[in-house]
């Protein structure tokens, strides 16, 4: 893609950025109102961008590859087209919503944090766009705000169902740490990432896409087991009421079973992370990948065979599914040192077993 220069004939004024995260564990339990464990990775969106004059808004994007033009709309014209140009569109829809002023601009996006792999390129561009408007526009945007309004932007203009999760650790998170959220209360806490180990992340090359149906389909069956249930939210519910949900018709049962015992597998973790209990970290992720696989439903073969080679390293304390399904990252954690050979002997097998149609790539650790 063409610099900023080229593309508008002035240089931006303002270059923000915003990582991707990966969910150490904690998956579907944010939009119940539960637990999460994510942390930032390496590779980020970044905004260059310059004010306008007028209400028109450009931009140009590196994930466009195949169509690397310049795309402009009017600002309170904004239309949901079904492609990445609705997270732009959805905040500038909503921050004029919202009492934050804008003018037109030009924007140059370009990003590493790779589409569909589970690893929430979404809410870094959006959270990337907001930081960048933020300065450029002077706007009292405070980084809990923006997380609140990256979610929104999901939810009522993409048509994304997504929780607060995502758009949390595009604004708040760091990679030393991993961010321990109360999606219910919002409150936050920093957890340091265990010494002894070194975090892997697995791209299967398997894309998903969260506004398509799967997604969507889960989400709305924990609203109908709340609704039976008579509670609000899957948070409302521990382990010891599990009886009663699992009481409930399939795969009602089998969802809200995932949903409750991952929060309990969070706060275990957690625990396990303070205590230094590598151990027992690992346990959590493959029964927690389990849960995914068999209560939740939305592991799929590739992810499966990525984690079972996982299984079988004795350098790997646990492997798991990370995001939301449908293909996508696995997350693992391998003994300190250990963690950029385990990374590729469980690409190299992965490649000569699950065929041509996938393009894996190992993103963290970063290999040169």
């Amino acid at each position: 893609m063409q610099d900023f220069q080229s593309l508008f004939g002035r240089i931006p004024s303002v270059t923000a950025e915003a990582p991707g995260r990966v969910n150490l564990i904690g998956e579907h339990t944010d939009y119940n109102g539960g637990f999460v464990l994510p942390t930032a990775i390496p590779q980020v969106t970044r905004v260059e961008l310059a004010k306008g004059d007028g209400s028109t808004v450009s931009v140009c994007s590196s994930a466009d590859s195949a169509d690397p033009s310049i795309h402009c709309y009017q600002l309170g014209e904004e239309r949901r087209q079904g492609r990445w140009l609705d997270f732009i569109q959805g905040v500038t829809w909503l921050l004029p919503l919202e009492g934050f002023w804008l003018k037109g601009f030009s924007a140059r996006i370009e990003s590493n944090v790779p589409l569909g792999s589970g690893l929430s390129s979404s809410a870094s561009l959006t959270v990337a766009l907001m930081r960048a408007l933020r300065t450029a526009f002077s706007l009292k945007l405070e980084d809990m705000l923006m997380a609140r309004f990256g979610q929104r932007v999901e939810n009522e203009f993409v048509g994304a169902r997504v929780g607060i999760m995502d758009p949390m650790a595009a604004s708040l998170a760091d990679q030393g740490t991993a961010l321990f959220l109360d999606a219910r209360t919002l409150e936050f806490e920093r957890v340091p990432l265990p010494a002894g180990s070194d975090l892997i992340v697995l791209d299967s090359g398997i894309s998903h896409q969260h506004s398509a149906g799967d997604y969507n389909t889960r989400r709305s069956e924990c609203e109908k087991a709340c609704a039976l249930l008579g509670v609000r939210q899957l948070r409302d519910f521990s382990i010891r009421d599990l009886d009663r949900v699992e009481s409930l018709p399939g795969p009602l049962g089998r969802r809200a079973r995932h949903v409750i015992t991952e929060n309990e597998r969070v706060q275990q973790a957690v625990a396990a992370m303070r205590a230094g209990d590598l151990t027992r970290l690992g346990k959590l992720f493959y029964a927690s990948h389990d849960s995914m696989r068999d209560d939740y439903e939305v592991s799929i073969p590739e992810i499966d065979l990525i984690v079972n080679l996982a299984r079988a390293e004795l350098d790997v304390y646990g492997a798991r599914l990370t995001g939301g399904g449908f293909g996508g990252s696995v997350v693992m954690l391998a003994r300190i040192g250990m963690g950029r050979a385990v990374a590729m002997r469980i690409l190299d097998a992965y490649v000569k077993r699950s065929g041509p149609q996938a393009a894996p790539r190992i993103l963290v650790p970063e290999i040169n």
